[in-house]
């Protein structure tokens, strides 16, 4: 299991008036102007309440959107310092950008236990190409790093792994620490039956985490554009739908080879399909071999989603990323739902990860009922794909 440094490790009743550089992952969905959903903003409420009732004084940095290194206005991080603060119940001062005067203005207007969100890291082209002279500018007003961005621990960017070389006095936080335990809780000794669901558009992205998690697993469920190509790979004519041509191999591959070691492959043996995605006039449930020419499967169908929940119900650790159907588009989004009930009624360990995962299982207000709810869909699949983490290796006690 990974040895991370933790806030103890800093010695917390040291940190009174000592500016604390604070990398977070505040990459939130906004809409209008505000912040759309604050699921990340509050995940990491625990860490910067600790640090914060120290007396540290908190420069808290975060990427949003991709602006490729130039400002844009939409993509500033003031909106989200405003919900943070009433989140947090008290002010967050916000600075126009996170390096240079600004940054050292508002370092120099902190006091004791308070908190200010620089302007978004990506306006400069040096975070994402880890820039040596920009890590040292982003650490230049502070005496100590904690890292709590799961969702970026992936990133060799400069606010990742260069501000490291600047600021020896580092730590993981509370939410990158309860991450990389609850993950590394499916790669170590998983109580059995272990089960993963699997689902999204495409097979590429997934292909190291199911070649990782494939000798631990007892069952195999795929959905989704995923279980498309695994249907057509086995001969099925999946007429109009979404199939990765270019990975009907791999999927053959990962068919046999789950059989090979006796895991349960669970593909969709009925669908819902419809005559066409926007607008459908004409929407049905049929079996996979009995899809009518030219229809669209756009979920799977009630067959399988009682198979998956069966399961489910008797999984001792279970793993879920990527929709079932195309969730964003009603009512192909209600086997996505039904799936996150019935992960809710497991008794094992459940673990979900991805934006659209997360998304149904927050609609389906099930989210409290899970063991844990990851909030880096990308780095959740590299690090159980077995790959080490920039940002985790970063923070390992050496």
């Amino acid at each position: 299991m990974t040895d991370l440094l933790t806030l103890e490790d800093l010695d917390l009743p040291t940190l009174r008036g000592v500016h604390v550089l604070v990398r977070v992952d505040f990459n939130v969905p906004m809409k209008e102007g505000a912040v759309a959903d604050d699921t990340r903003l509050v995940e990491a409420l625990p860490t910067l309440r600790e640090l914060a009732a120290t007396g540290a004084r908190l420069m808290l940095v975060s990427h949003l959107g991709r602006p490729k290194g130039e400002r844009q206005s939409k993509f500033t991080l003031q909106p989200v310092a405003a919900r943070l603060g009433e989140l947090l119940a008290r002010e967050v001062a916000f600075a126009e950008d996170c390096i240079g005067e600004p940054a050292a203005a508002a370092a120099a207007a902190l006091g004791d236990g308070e908190l200010v969100l620089l302007e978004n890291l990506r306006f400069h082209q040096g975070e994402e190409r880890n820039n040596s002279d920009f890590a040292r500018a982003l650490a230049a007003n502070a005496a100590a790093y904690v890292d709590d961005a799961f969702g970026a621990a992936h990133r060799a960017h400069a606010s990742i792994v260069g501000v490291v070389e600047h600021l020896p006095r580092r730590a993981a936080g509370r939410l990158l620490v309860r991450e990389v335990a609850a993950l590394e809780r499916l790669l170590g000794e998983p109580e059995r039956p272990f089960a993963a669901i699997v689902g999204g558009a495409k097979i590429e992205g997934k292909i190291d985490t199911l070649d990782n998690l494939l000798p631990r697993l007892d069952v195999l469920m795929v959905g989704g554009g995923m279980a498309n190509t695994f249907l057509a790979a086995r001969g099925v004519d999946m007429q109009g739908s979404l199939v990765e041509r270019e990975r009907l191999a791999l999927a053959g591959d990962l068919a046999r080879r789950a059989a090979a070691r006796g895991v349960e492959l669970v593909l969709p043996t009925d669908v819902v399909v419809a005559d066409r995605f926007d607008d459908p006039s004409d929407i049905r449930t049929v079996d996979v071999e009995e899809i009518p020419a030219d229809f669209l499967a756009l979920d799977i169908g009630p067959a399988t989603r009682a198979a998956f929940a069966r399961e489910i119900a008797r999984a001792r650790t279970l793993f879920w990323n990527g929709p079932l159907g195309v969730f964003e588009k009603p009512p192909f989004d209600q086997s996505t739902r039904a799936i996150a009930e019935a992960l809710a009624a497991c008794a094992g360990f459940t673990l979900i990860g991805g934006g659209e995962t997360v998304a149904a299982a927050r609609q389906a207000g099930v989210t409290a009922q899970l063991g844990h709810v990851s909030t880096g869909g990308g780095a959740a699949l590299e690090l159980l794909a077995g790959l080490a983490l920039p940002g985790v290796v970063a923070l390992e006690r050496r």
